[in-house]
């Protein structure tokens, strides 16, 4: 199902990324939940795909933060 709000999200999500990777994730995934027939999984790991293009994981801290390339 679509997320209306950012408080919506799974817990995973809200807790993990900063706000603007939240608002990336959502606006992608509620467009792929359109677009794939509303297939959950497809449309969670195409928002994970869109977040990862930004944001990267640090391992040392294990907070995401912007990708220096963009």
């Amino acid at each position: 199902m679509p997320y209306k709000d950012l408080i919506d999200l799974p817990k995973s999500v809200r807790e993990h990324l900063p706000k603007h990777a939240q608002e990336i994730y959502r606006a992608v995934y509620n467009s792929a939940w359109d677009e794939y027939a509303q297939d959950e999984e497809r449309a969670h790991r195409v928002a994970w795909s869109a977040v990862k293009k930004k944001y990267e994981k640090d391992e040392s801290s294990g907070h995401w933060k912007t990708r220096d390339n963009v």
